[in-house]
């Protein structure tokens, strides 16, 4: 080869390289759909956030051994947010910069808050199985945000109707934890309480998360004379107070929320769960897409699947159906075919509302019974 020769096949490979990195499409980088999951996968709540990485794996394996979606294959990125918002911040910042085109997540309604706004500035949707404060949809802050799982008014409401109407209570305690989600929801179970007017709230308060013993606040319970509690938050602090409840031998009905209707409550608290009452996702364990996703799951973990396993199964499901039905990653195209197309899941078929949330999803209430709970119908 001439030196002449030489000179020009460096220009071209030169030119080459140069339009790769010009055009990313046609880059390693870009033959994947990005697919992000963020939510708590160790610390206290890794049991309401590893259901859902499960979920995604089974969903993703599915639509991969069947070409992928747009004739990609799909990529998972998992990131750890441990449920709190400082941490989400940078989870939501790691995903961004490992070129995610949409996310499944987060878990907790505070850390998918914290993440949100970082979310909606560089235009990725989200769509969490179980952040249930309602402000997240209906503040009309994040239009990029959607949920397969119904918000905390609708939560407490049911709250309410069932310690009034089933318990007969007349006076209610509402407790809380002080974060976006618990907080959120006995606001909600203090302000339908009063509207209502059949019960007196004789105590409303916050309690400190992660504390070793509840004893003052549980004796403000006794003092207060309550018949029921209303609790806003989640299975670690609930089970402390139920334990140091029972062994006063207080009986004061206990209902909680989806935050407690988790089998690791049962197993903390042990024979004091016992009665305790939790609202959480209706049951659909007899839809044929529900059956299929748990077989598989124990299949592939040994094990039954646990809170949000089939919230987060749909929500999968719906972000890669959006994708395939816009035809593309981008962000105007996936939110109208969200918003349009219905999808089949194990929640039912699903298409989702003005606001972001999925239509038809809705709470019920359940009870421990022989260590288990179960749907009251």
């Amino acid at each position: 080869m001439m030196k002449t020769d030489l000179g020009k096949f460096f220009v071209m490979a030169i030119i080459g390289i140069s339009m790769i990195f010009l055009f990313p499409g046609n880059s390693p980088a870009a033959e994947t759909i990005k697919l992000g999951v963020a939510g708590p996968h160790s610390g206290d709540l890794a049991s309401y956030g590893l259901p859902t990485v499960n979920a995604a794996e089974l969903v993703v394996k599915d639509i991969n051994a069947k070409g992928g979606v747009l004739g990609k294959k799909v990529e998972l990125l998992i990131e750890d947010d441990v449920c709190k918002p400082e941490v989400a911040t940078n989870t939501a910042t790691k995903l961004l910069s490992e070129k995610v085109d949409v996310v499944l997540g987060h878990i907790c309604s505070g850390a998918t808050n914290a993440a949100l706004g970082i979310y909606k500035d560089s235009k990725i949707i989200a769509i969490s199985p179980s952040a249930t404060n309602p402000d997240l949809t209906q503040s009309g802050n994040y239009p990029n945000f959607f949920r397969t799982i119904a918000s905390d008014d609708a939560q407490a409401k049911l709250e309410v109707d069932f310690a009034l109407n089933t318990m007969k209570a007349k006076k209610i305690a509402v407790l809380h934890d002080k974060g976006d989600y618990g907080k959120g929801l006995a606001e909600f179970a203090k302000g339908f309480l009063e509207k209502d007017k059949r019960a007196t709230v004789v105590l409303f308060e916050g309690i400190t998360p992660g504390a070793v013993d509840y004893s003052a606040i549980v004796q403000k319970i006794k003092r207060s004379g309550a018949e029921a509690v209303i609790f806003g938050g989640y299975h670690p602090e609930a089970s402390k107070i139920v334990t140091q409840m029972r062994k006063k031998k207080m009986k004061t009905i206990f209902i909680s929320d989806d935050g407690v209707k988790d089998d690791t409550f049962i197993k903390v608290a042990k024979q004091y769960a016992e009665g305790v009452y939790a609202t959480g996702p209706k049951d659909v364990s007899k839809n044929p897409m529900a059956i299929a996703a748990i077989e598989a799951h124990k299949k592939a973990y040994g094990k039954d699947p646990g809170a949000f396993f089939l919230n987060g199964y749909a929500a999968a499901l719906a972000l890669l159906n959006a994708i395939e039905k816009a035809g593309s990653t981008g962000y105007d195209a996936v939110e109208k075919a969200l918003r349009t197309e219905y999808v089949d899941t194990p929640l039912g078929k699903i298409r989702f509302d003005e606001k972001g949330d999925a239509e038809g999803v809705g709470f019920s209430i359940y009870q421990v019974q022989k260590g288990k709970y179960v749907e009251l119908k």
